[in-house]
């Protein structure tokens, strides 16, 4: 059990605010066999929630039982909708930050999808850094190089115009000191930029986007605590703001210059105070739903499915779970163990009704149920 006081900044105590035991703890690491998957080890969330700054965690989280490599698969660039994303943001800081002939550092670069993406599209040159990333036959072409370590400040030598870290700091159960390190990874050079990208806890509490609810997440920021925890690192922070239908949250900041003025966190506290009932009320919801679809498949085979699956112990109630990601296709899913299986395989099993795990992605996966000639009931969770 992790220590109750919040690890942004401190304050204690922390206000419990919902309890789901045995998750899997891995939900990006998928199967090869049924068996393997339904073995998958499993950790408790106990969330926590902070009344001085809004930042939520999970108490129970122990590091030692996550291990991070080659078999960690959470891309989600083989989705148009999210590649069009990807292309705007790597547009905005180019021309935020004039990063033609720069040098661009990317903590968690995964497979390295959005660093080369931003090199090509702006002239950078990319370093990333990330244990399970695995060069393919391409990698000698790509206009960067991955080192395969988690960064620290041993690296702190490499010089950098623009730190890049998306969806990296969620998985730190010590914030404070990662952030604390980049900041000193930047030394003293002026020029230097910092850009974060991370979930938004808002939009789970709020908006009920509770499949997010992941093992792997020991930390959900709010725009306030992601701002205090930048803040109190030494960083200028110029601008938080809620991006890709309010899923994620964005961070720019600096070594120096004026502050944008500090987020408020009552919007936070004041939906964590009904969360636990409304968690409750719209997993009873979907049970029952569930018991009420035939022919059902699971379209999204990454962490919101597999918390889908898993929260509802749907093993049953869903033979086969759909992902447009070769790399996850002939695996199954962590705790379930559907097969997970490509599109096209839904013309021979013809279902009746497609489960979309993500809002953003219903028309997407609506047009191409009718590329395959298929009019099944697209239903969003």
């Amino acid at each position: 059990m992790s220590d109750p006081c919040c690890p942004v900044c401190a304050h204690a105590p922390a206000t419990d605010l919902l309890e789901l035991p045995a998750v899997p703890v891995l939900c990006n690491v998928l199967w090869p066999s049924r068996a393997e998957a339904l073995a998958a080890p499993r950790g408790d969330l106990r969330l926590a929630v902070c009344p001085a700054c809004g930042h939520v965690f999970n108490r129970a989280f122990d590091p030692a039982r996550l291990e991070y490599t080659q078999a960690y698969e959470n891309s989600l660039h083989f989705s148009p909708r999210f590649q069009q994303y990807a292309e705007a943001l790597a547009d905005d800081l180019t021309a935020r930050y004039d990063l033609r002939g720069k040098t661009v550092v990317e903590i968690g670069c995964g497979k390295g999808e959005f660093l080369a993406l931003l090199c090509a599209r702006s002239g950078a040159r990319g370093l990333g850094f990330d244990p399970s990333y695995e060069p393919g036959p391409e990698a000698a072409a790509l206009p960067f190089t991955v080192i395969r370590d988690l960064y620290s400040a041993r690296y702190a030598h490499y010089a950098a115009d623009l730190i890049v870290c998306r969806h990296v700091l969620e998985h730190i159960p010590q914030p404070r000191e990662f952030v604390r390190g980049v900041r000193a990874a930047a030394g003293e050079r002026a020029g230097t930029a910092v850009f974060f990208e991370v979930p938004n806890v808002l939009y789970t509490l709020r908006d009920l986007g509770i499949w997010d609810l992941i093992y792997e997440h020991c930390a959900y920021f709010s725009a306030s605590s992601l701002a205090r925890l930048f803040a109190e690192a030494g960083l200028a922070v110029r601008a938080v703001s809620e991006q890709y239908g309010g899923q994620f949250l964005t961070l720019h900041a600096a070594l120096g210059g004026a502050p944008a003025a500090p987020p408020d966190h009552q919007a936070v506290l004041a939906s964590a105070e009904t969360f636990a009932a409304a968690y409750r009320a719209k997993a009873a919801e979907w049970q029952a739903r569930l018991g009420g679809l035939r022919r059902a498949v699971v379209w999204g085979a990454g962490s919101k499915g597999v918390t889908f699956l898993n929260s509802l112990g749907a093993g049953g109630a869903i033979e086969y779970v759909v992902d447009i990601n070769p790399r996850k296709q002939g695996r199954h899913e962590a705790g379930t163990g559907q097969p997970i299986v490509a599109p096209d395989f839904l013309r021979a099993y013809q279902p009746e009704a497609v489960v979309v795990m993500n809002p953003l992605y219903v028309d997407e996966i609506r047009g191409q149920m009718a590329q395959l000639g298929l009019t099944p009931a697209v239903v969003c969770a």
